[in-house]
């Protein structure tokens, strides 16, 4: 069975228990910092040194981090970054699930059980089951999209690749984006691979906006009628 038919298949049955479940609720006093040094530090040989590739910050870059040090030891960046993923896209899935991860009222005891119940069927690694039942244990499973997100950063930033983002009215034809990714691969030189992520917002009204690294390249209509607005208002000096 596929992973993503297991997970489902998981998350509904865990969710169709929900009602039922009493169990009670104690929580760790372990903090929450203390917890993700614990699983950066427990999941490989202590001899092994690893930085994370990109500074992170805030809550969900402390666990995105933590995480990529753990699954960097033990050598499973892949295979962490594609379970996350997974369990991210089949929770999106199950509305109740969803709800029953961003209530704060849940014990977190049957936070913690669920984890283990859904990972044991979709078969997870030990470090991604572990670190889902961190968050289900602090009462984060509700950011593990955002979580998911910037590990992703983490990973392509060790593989070499610059995501860019590019925003248009409707998806760019396979030429066009083709030409756009050679021309920011060009950018930036060897060594590095471009990561292209499309975007559709129909308020730019036409053309494109483009991400790249920490430069933005507004080339929309949207923008192009503010700057021609700003132009007209402005006084005219014919003396000059």
């Amino acid at each position: 069975m596929a992973m993503a038919a297991r997970l489902r298949s998981s998350i509904t049955g865990f969710t169709n228990s929900l009602i039922s479940d009493s169990l009670s609720s104690h929580r760790s006093t372990v903090t929450i910092s203390q917890q993700l040094r614990n699983f950066a530090s427990g999941s490989a040989p202590k001899d092994v040194k690893i930085k994370v590739p990109v500074a992170m910050f805030g809550g969900s870059g402390n666990y995105a981090s933590a995480l990529y040090i753990a699954a960097a030891k033990a050598n499973a960046l892949e295979k962490v970054e594609s379970e996350l993923a997974d369990f991210v896209s089949a929770t999106t899935k199950a509305t109740t699930f969803s709800q029953f991860m961003k209530d704060l009222a849940v014990p977190a005891d049957i936070r913690v059980k669920a984890i283990n119940e859904i990972s044991a069927q979709a078969k997870f690694s030990d470090i991604t089951k572990n670190f889902l039942v961190v968050l289900a244990d602090n009462g984060r499973l509700r950011h593990v999209d955002t979580i998911s997100k910037r590990f992703s950063d983490l990973t392509m930033a060790h593989r070499g690749e610059v995501k860019a983002i590019v925003t248009t009215v409707i998806p760019l034809p396979p030429a066009e984006e083709k030409e756009l990714k050679e021309t920011l691969q060009e950018i930036l030189g060897k060594g590095k691979k471009v990561h292209l992520e499309q975007k559709i917002d129909p308020s730019i009204l036409g053309g494109l906006v483009v991400e790249f690294g920490q430069k933005v390249f507004d080339m929309s209509i949207k923008t192009r009628a503010r700057q021609m607005e700003r132009f007209l208002r402005d006084p005219v000096n014919f003396d000059a």
